[in-house]
């Protein structure tokens, strides 16, 4: 009888259990299938996504409007830094007079000198940074210049990406690091021919 009292509690216990189990599972399942159609989903997406890579430098290389503007622009370099040079020389000049002369002029005299020195030292330093510094005359200049180069170079890697449906064009000679690439992703000839070279 103590038998039969402990199978009926256990088979209750089991069936009463049992409808929690399925439920439990059930959720599980219904968890782990929607996981496995979102990694499906995400996996075949990224899958599908097509790139390639161009190198600017090689285009800029090739275009004549790039090579005009950067000579001039190296031309515009130069003469301004022979300006600046000839005013340091001046500066120095100016110096080597001071230390000739130091032993014979009055301490105020001195200080005087020091300071109209130090003042052109200053000016010099000031020209070669509105010239060369960040932002300065050549950076504004340069931006100038290139930007239209820059817009048109853009504008046919747009056209490429949407003619040939790439997600994603990488520039190879902006620092990504591209350890390799298969040359039949290279489409920097492909951006050339759409800007008329070749």
């Amino acid at each position: 009888m103590a038998s039969y009292c402990g199978r009926r509690i256990i088979n209750n216990a089991i069936i009463n259990i049992a409808p929690q189990r399925w439920t439990t599972n059930s959720n599980i399942m219904n968890k782990l299938l929607i996981c496995l159609a979102l990694l499906l989903t995400t996996s075949l997406y990224s899958h599908a996504q097509r790139f390639a890579y161009i190198n600017t430098e090689a285009i800029l290389d090739q275009l004549p409007e790039y090579q005009e503007v950067k000579q001039q622009l190296d031309r515009t370099m130069e003469q301004w830094q022979q300006d600046i040079n000839k005013q340091m020389a001046a500066v120095e000049e100016m110096d080597r007079a001071y230390q000739a002369e130091k032993i014979l002029l009055t301490e105020d005299l001195q200080k005087k000198r020091e300071q109209e020195i130090g003042a052109k030292r200053k000016e010099v330093a000031d020209e070669q940074s509105k010239r060369f510094g960040y932002e300065g005359d050549f950076f504004q200049k340069r931006q100038e210049l290139i930007k239209p180069i820059q817009d048109q170079i853009y504008e046919a890697i747009e056209k490429l990406a949407s003619q040939k449906g790439f997600d994603f064009i990488f520039d190879k000679s902006a620092g990504v690091n591209i350890l390799y690439a298969d040359e039949k992703f290279d489409k920097t000839t492909e951006v050339l021919r759409l800007l008329g070279v070749k």
